[in-house]
Order: C-alpha cells, then structure tokens, then sequence
C-alpha cells in the first residue's frame, strides 16, 4: 500500500493490473488478488519479489499479505512509517495476528479508537471480544462487519479496476508556476502515469498534448497546449521528456499555472522488440527516429530533413525532402516508383543546360554517347500543357566525358521544342 497520508493514484492500479484482472481500491491502498496469478509468475515468493522491486518506484511504502484485503491492509498500516517494508500472515495464524493489532490497524475501528480505549480495549482482539449486541448498538454495525471481512467471516465485496480506453489526466501545482521550464516537475509525474497506463495496455504512442490552466485572476488566456509527435510509436517516456523540454524551452507563459494536463495521441499496439541473433539487430546507441526528433525538437523541424520516395517515374519528383519528424510511413499499398539501371545515385538540383558544338553536347570537353535513348514521357496527368516545366518529355543518354566521367544527359523531345529551335541538351545526373 502506498503513504496512508496520500491518496493513491490510478497509475498504482494501473501497474497492478499487469499482475492481475482483480484489483481494487480500498480506502487508502490498492488491493490486489493473486491467487490465480501465482502460477505465471513462478510462485508466491517470486512474485512478491517482482512486486516489491518495482512497487518502490510507485510511491509504495508498505506492503501487507494475508488471505483477505481488510487483513492485508491492517498488517500494512500497523508497520511503523519509514522504510519501506513487509508484513504477512498465513491463513492458520490469521486470527492471532490480527487480534494482537493496535486500534489504528483498522479505519473502522480507529474512528472510535478514543472511546473504545476508555472501555479498555487496545487491541483489535479485545474489540472482537465485546459483546456483539452491545458493541453493534453502540457504535454500529460496520466495524463487527469490517472484524468479520478481515477475518474472513465475511465475504468482501469489491469495485474491480478497468483500465480507461483513453489516457488524459490532470494534476493540480502545488504552487503556481512562473516559468515554462518549471511544468517538467508536472509533467514528470503525469508521464510516469503514461508509462504506467501503456505497459497495461501494452500500446505506445506517436504523441502527447501537454495543456496548462493560467490563474485566472491574471485575466488572459484560461490555458495552452503544447502537442509532440514521434515518427513511430513509441514507450519511452524519458524521449517523450526530451521532447517536451526542449519545446517548453521555447515557450514564453502567458500568465502563471495552477494545473496541467496530459493526454496520449495515436495509441497503438505495441509489438515485442526483435529477437534477432544478427549483429546488425543488436547495435547499441540511440534510435534513429528518437534522434532526429530530439534533433528538431532542439534545432527546429525545418532544419532537420528526411527524403521521402514518391510514386512518379519523373527523377525530379522521386522523392521529396520535408521536416524529419513529419516523415509517415510509406503504406504498403503504395509502391515509389524505382530507379532504373540508367539512372544514376546523384541528380541535380536543376539541370543544367549544356554547350552544343554543331549537333554534339559539350561538357568540359565534347560527350561520348554510349547508352540511349531512354525515353521517358510523364507528367501530362497534372492537367497542364506541354509547356510546363513539370511536363517530362525527355531522351535520356548515358555519356562519358574526358574530364567528368560518367554523365547522364537528355535532350528535350522535338515535341516539346519550339518548331525550328535548336536541339536542347541538359545534364542532369553523375555516375559514382
């Protein structure tokens, strides 16, 4: 159970129901019933190990395992504060470990602690000895049902947790926060409860809204957001932080905050990491994808580029260079059109038109012609005239230069030439 003095969060359910359907939320613990799951995970020492190594991380300060919740719960609170630790009874010393508890084991009974001491009672086991008629009319009928739940004469009955289909949760500052940078401390707690609610859900993200509330007695704006996207779903909420600190850097509050916000975009399965023995598999170092977003969340998306392939068989539209961090996948129903044998791996920019000596292209020296034509006729399906200079109607030739080597060349279609001009030639590519 966590601090009797704090509430638990729905992150501390959340994680519990990676261990088991039947969780609960009673009084100031979370419960959960393992029985069904002991067998998965190898038994009852090895999950209570799993459990108290990870539970430390979650605000978890003590812990109390008996065979009914009401017990548990009892054990947990009668642990002095501190350190965290651990208390458990078996069902055969049930009954003598929790009549040897002090008043405060139980809320039901410690809300009349002060009056039950006057009688003489310190222990939960004197209280069970009462009277049972006396001690019902007198301080009713909940605390001799609360003794029987925790004892196992009852049945106990509980709300059962279900995970929210959709993750948005909002924290209160405990202080109004001047500055942008000072929303990480919010937005820290509220990406741990991401974390949480995706490894129950065993889904990832392509991105989060982090919206904030201004005082408003400042009278301006009631709140903004900040919204990240990552190029492929994604668990790790420490990038996720990246992120948002280095766009929180760059934002200017309009006035104080007093609450935030956090919900999860594009929700998807996540599938399991590759089990590959190939080296290649197994590299170390930072992701690709977590360092280009890292990179323009830092540098700005504009500064940081990806090429995307393009299903046009013109080479000047092959592909298109936009921010990385907006790069979506290419869908498997669409194929880019592919180079060729003929094409070669570099293109420039524009082509550049080229010296004719008689009928012969000159680059730095006359052009061989060893290969072409290859002709390519595309374009017209933008609806525009011949003349548009998106309009590809084009004999390409592979040539050799004395001085450049290995060229790719085209000159433009008689078709496309105006009736009695020149033949025009243009390099538009070098080989290796």
């Amino acid at each position: 159970m966590p601090d009797p003095l704090a509430e638990p969060g729905p992150a501390l359910a959340w994680w519990a129901l990676g261990y088991t359907p039947r969780v609960a939320r009673l009084q100031d613990a979370v419960v959960l019933e393992v029985q069904a799951s002991l067998r998965l995970f190898g038994g009852a020492p090895a999950l209570l190990r799993r459990l108290m190594g990870e539970a430390g991380a979650l605000g978890v300060q003590r812990i109390g395992v008996a065979p009914t919740a009401l017990a548990a719960l009892a054990l947990a609170r009668s642990l002095p504060s501190g350190e965290r630790r651990l208390r458990r009874c078996h069902a055969a010393r049930l009954s003598a470990t929790l009549d040897a508890l002090p008043l405060q084991a139980l809320p039901e009974v410690a809300r009349h602690a002060e009056l039950l001491q006057r009688l003489g009672c310190q222990t939960l086991g004197q209280v069970r000895a009462l009277p049972r008629g006396g001690l019902a009319r007198r301080f009713g009928a909940e605390l001799s049902n609360a003794l029987d739940r925790a004892h196992g004469q009852r049945p106990e009955v509980f709300d059962w947790q279900v995970l929210p289909e959709q993750f948005e949760q909002h924290l209160a500052c405990p202080s109004l926060v001047e500055h942008a940078a000072g929303l990480m401390w919010g937005a820290h707690r509220l990406l741990q409860a991401l974390a949480v609610w995706l490894a129950a859900r065993h889904s990832g993200v392509t991105g989060v809204r982090l919206a904030w509330q201004h005082d408003p007695r400042r009278g301006c704006a009631p709140g903004a957001e900040l919204v990240v996207h990552t190029a492929q779903p994604t668990r790790e909420v420490a990038h996720l932080e990246r992120l948002l600190a280095e766009h929180l850097a760059r934002v200017t509050l309009a006035a104080p905050v007093q609450a935030l916000s956090l919900q999860a975009l594009g929700v998807q399965r996540w599938g399991p990491d590759s089990a590959s023995l190939l080296p290649q598999d197994l590299a170390g170092g930072e992701p690709l994808p977590i360092c280009l977003e890292r990179l323009s969340a830092r540098l700005g998306p504009g500064r940081v580029l990806a090429g995307r392939l393009q299903a046009d068989h013109r080479p000047q539209h092959m592909q298109h260079w936009q921010p990385a961090i907006e790069v979506p996948p290419t869908p498997a129903s669409v194929r880019p059109a592919t180079a060729t044998a003929w094409q070669p791996p570099w293109l420039l920019p524009e082509p550049e038109p080229l010296r004719l000596v008689g009928e012969r292209p000159q680059y730095r020296g006359p052009l061989t012609l060893l290969a072409g034509p290859e002709r390519l006729e595309a374009g017209w399906w933008d609806g525009h005239g011949s003349a548009d200079p998106d309009l590809t109607l084009r004999d390409y030739f592979i040539a050799r230069s004395a001085q450049a080597g290995l060229l790719w060349v085209f000159r433009v279609r008689p078709l496309n030439a105006q009736r009695g001009s020149p033949t025009r030639w243009f390099l538009h590519g070098v080989f290796g």
